[in-house]
């Protein structure tokens, strides 16, 4: 029996995929997912949280580690460099006596001193795990996962991840990083005015709702889904939700009633949809191949009712859920699974069978 560690350690969630082999085929996998952000909690916990997710794994040692991360992005941390060490250094203390890898943007493997030498190539490489996957389905192909957080849009072109950018700056600039999700997007971020009783009305800038209460109010994911901190402290009812989109027009519930609250998130959503639209367009036009003619997968919690839509509303014809072929919870833990699938053939030498998890 082969385990293998996928980590994925975000700035505000943490997944963990393992996966167990026999011979040169996945005979289970597990994912785990809990929310940790860093800049609540507290850099110097990272390093527990990571050993107590570790133990949950059970009684087996892991032969092998790999691990991305996005989270020296928080500015917790002065620089990413600073954060890529102070996670390698946190995973460490976690894991002292497992073998270690990083992934880069190159698609490489590295040890905990390889990493610390390139600590800007080790960076929000979570993306690189996610093409690769994609192109074990599809020799040319689109994968977009839209996350509680941000929207990754990987192209993969004859069998090998095509990427113009490699780093966020890059990817924010090529359409291939789109900062808006499903839940923890700031309402303000996404729209500066929003209509109320036929009139164009410009929103607060505070951070008072959040892309998790419009989706919530619109039917596309549930109060189980709503996993992250809300902007006010307050629950995750409808009635919550609608309280917080109101407040972004400095009013309340009083002022609006539920269906003008509504009213304002559809529009939300929709604005939400352009700017997944706007990258998109940026990054077909840049590309020589046309890859509205080929399969597009998409993943995440936000993968169907914001990716998805996006991607039908842009053209494309063959839009499938990742979850189809490895299951749901792979798929919105996309670059933990890839990366511990990658990892596993690695170290196995070889491509491995049973891998698809449905």
């Amino acid at each position: 029996m082969t385990v293998v560690l996928g980590w994925d350690i975000g700035g505000a969630n943490i997944k963990l995929t393992v996966i167990r082999c026999r011979g040169y085929a996945v005979s289970d996998v597990k994912i785990f997912a809990e929310y940790f952000p860093v800049w609540k909690r507290g850099r110097e916990k990272l390093p527990y949280k990571l050993k107590s997710m570790v133990e949950r794994v059970g009684s087996t040692r892991p032969d092998l580690a790999a691990i991305t991360m996005t989270a020296e992005l928080s500015d917790v941390y002065f620089s990413k460099r600073e954060g890529v060490n102070h996670i390698i250094d946190s995973v460490e203390k976690a894991m002292p006596t497992l073998d270690l890898r990083f992934l880069d943007v190159h698609g490489r493997l590295l040890t905990p001193d390889e990493a610390r030498k390139h600590p800007l190539e080790v960076a929000a490489a979570n993306w690189y795990a996610s093409g690769w996957l994609a192109s074990k389905l599809s020799d040319t192909c689109l994968l977009v996962d839209t996350g509680s957080t941000s929207t990754s849009i990987v192209p993969v072109v004859e069998g090998k991840v095509a990427a113009k950018g490699l780093n966020d700056l890059e990817k924010l600039m090529a359409g291939e990083l789109v900062y808006t999700g499903a839940l923890r997007t700031n309402v303000a971020a996404i729209v500066s005015h929003v209509p109320v009783r036929g009139v164009s009305t410009p929103v607060s800038s505070e951070f008072f709702a959040q892309s998790g209460d419009i989706h919530l109010l619109l039917g596309h994911i549930t109060a189980e889904d709503y996993t992250v901190d809300t902007p006010d402290g307050r629950g995750v009812s409808m009635v919550e939700a609608a309280a917080r989109v109101a407040r972004v027009v400095c009013a309340d519930l009083d002022l609006l009633s539920m269906e003008e609250v509504k009213t304002i998130a559809s529009y939300v959503y929709e604005a939400q949809l352009g700017q997944i639209l706007e990258a998109l367009k940026r990054l077909t036009n840049s590309l020589k191949v046309d890859l509205k003619t080929s399969p597009a997968y998409v993943a995440g919690v936000g993968g169907e009712f914001i990716a998805g839509k996006a991607l039908k509303m842009f053209g494309f014809k063959d839009v499938k859920p990742l979850s189809r072929f490895i299951g749901s919870e792979a798929a919105k833990a996309t670059p933990s699974y890839a990366l511990a699938l990658m990892a596993a053939e690695f170290l196995k030498g070889r491509e491995l069978r049973n891998w698809r998890l449905s």
